[in-house]
């Protein structure tokens, strides 16, 4: 039982990497969908527009699904020799897309909440767009977004579970593995669960210490 549980700690790893590096990925697409929205040229507001609609009104395996297949596919198609993308890396592009479609709508009403007024006055002294993006608006909606992020995250740590089915070798899979082969699938999952419980736990804490540092700097 103990390489049994080794196995999962050792998949928690990866699930913790997936989970991570689609975090960074969602959050460059969705600062990204976030500004597109928002600019002059219509045919790349109607890109972010589409994107996020399309990836929000799929199913999240049916995501994942195109992806692995999907893109293994066209990659193969394109270079007229088979090329297979991982399972790990298509855990990442799906889920930092599906994180991005979302967390896009968050940064989109995080920038709306900024005062007018700041970005007037930013403009009256001559700053540049990108000036009053950088130094101003950014800054401000990472604030007001942070909460909204928050939430994201726990979903996308509970999400890596569904990459278990294009095999990779994560905490879910580890623990499907140990219970089919044991034939003890309840203690495993408990395990499995645990662990799962423990990390959303900790990003929660680690969440409200965050939510209070920016309301403190807020209220200073």
């Amino acid at each position: 039982m103990n390489g049994f549980i080794t196995q999962i700690l050792l998949g928690s790893l990866i699930t913790i990497k997936l989970a991570l590096c689609a975090l960074i990925f969602g959050l460059c697409i969705g600062l990204i969908g976030s500004v597109l929205e928002s600019v002059h040229n219509k045919y790349l507001r109607y890109l972010a527009v589409s994107f996020i609609f399309i990836v929000r009104g799929l199913p999240e395996l049916l995501v994942l699904f195109f992806i692995y297949f999907g893109l293994t596919f066209v990659l193969t198609t394109l270079s007229h020799h088979y090329v297979e993308i991982s399972a790990f890396w298509a855990g990442v592009i799906a889920l930092g897309m599906i994180f991005g479609a979302y967390a896009s709508q968050v940064f989109k009403g995080a920038f709306l909440a900024i005062e007018k007024g700041q970005i007037e006055s930013a403009r009256a002294i001559g700053f540049s767009p990108w000036q009053i993006f950088a130094r101003i608006q950014l800054p401000q909606a990472w604030r007001h977004a942070l909460p909204g992020l928050g939430n994201l995250w726990l979903v996308l740590l509970k999400d890596t579970a569904i990459v278990t089915l294009i095999g990779l070798s994560d905490m879910m899979n580890a623990a499907k593995l140990a219970a089919s082969t044991t034939h003890q699938p309840f203690n495993y999952y408990v395990i499995a669960a645990l662990i799962y419980l423990a990390m959303t736990t900790l990003s929660q804490i680690f969440m409200n210490y965050m939510t209070h540092l920016k309301n403190r700097y807020v209220l200073s």
